[in-house]
């Protein structure tokens, strides 16, 4: 784009738009054609409808986007009235802007990082309206901005991680209950246990969000067996029988997606497994034959 378009606030030439498109569509497709296609499709698209819908409690969903879109506007409170007094944009950002603010509505999720994507056409357009503020103004947002980035610097490396502390407990009460090389299976939504632990998954799907639809982002939407991804039960199935993991953890602590809800799992751990213990509200079940 040149100086003149980006400054401009008419509407972009069909060339332009034209380029744009390609611009955003020829990553998608090389990398649909670098795998497989079908599959990047069922994975991006087809296979996500459960996790599109619009179920789920209404305040829960508001509440999430409310505090996560209130966290970018403070992260951007120095830059919010050059903003409101820049004027419009080009077409280019707004473009831009609105689309990125489409994927962050789509799924009704609104988890943090999704946020992100908000940022560089912010950025840009918070460029673009300090470049029109006096000078003095101009290094008052930026301080104020180096500021509150320092501040939540300091709240990433000083807030409590209740989630990561959890896992880390688990972990090792995994590592300790298990040999190298041995396989454990983890009902959990945190897959970082694999890797703290230091042992191989024991199937493909490192959570329980593909078979069960459960999510993070969402309370009260539709969760079990039926709502999984097509085909994954008869994958998990395949993997647990031809291979059963030595160490069997259930993490959900009560909630709507545990074995107490779906029949496979349930049947897995009555007719194979021996309770362990618990760890930190986690239930650990051993191999009968171990």
């Amino acid at each position: 784009m040149s100086g003149r378009r980006v400054g401009g606030a008419g509407a972009p030439p069909p060339r332009d738009l034209a380029r744009l498109a390609l611009g955003g569509a020829l990553p998608v497709l090389a990398t649909a054609l670098a795998t497989d296609p079908a599959g990047f499709l069922f994975w991006t698209v087809t296979g996500s409808g459960a996790y599109a819908s619009f179920s789920g409690s209404v305040p829960h969903v508001l509440a999430r986007a409310l505090v996560n879109a209130a966290l970018l506007a403070a992260a951007s409170a120095a830059l919010l009235l050059p903003l409101a007094r820049a004027g419009r944009a080009p077409a280019e950002l707004r473009l831009w802007l609105g689309g990125s603010a489409l994927a962050v509505v789509t799924g009704l999720h609104f988890f943090g990082h999704y946020y992100l994507q908000l940022v560089p056409p912010l950025a840009l357009l918070a460029a673009r309206a300090l470049h029109r503020r006096p000078p003095g103004a101009r290094a008052g947002a930026l301080r104020a901005t180096a500021g509150l980035a320092a501040l939540f610097v300091l709240w990433g490396l000083l807030a409590p991680r209740p989630d990561t502390d959890h896992a880390v407990r688990l972990a090792h009460a995994v590592r300790d209950r298990t040999a190298p090389g041995e396989r454990v299976l983890v009902w959990t939504m945190h897959p970082e246990t694999y890797w703290l632990a230091g042992r191989p998954p024991a199937s493909r799907y490192l959570t329980a969000g593909l078979l069960t639809n459960h999510s993070g982002g969402r309370s009260g939407a539709r969760t079990g067996e039926p709502y999984a991804v097509p085909g994954t039960w008869h994958v998990f199935r395949a993997e647990t029988a031809a291979d059963p993991p030595h160490l069997l953890v259930d993490d959900s602590r009560g909630g709507d997606w545990s074995p107490r809800h779906l029949p496979t799992l349930r049947a897995l751990l009555a007719e194979r497994y021996r309770p362990a213990g618990t760890v930190d509200g986690a239930r650990l079940y051993v191999l009968r034959d171990r």
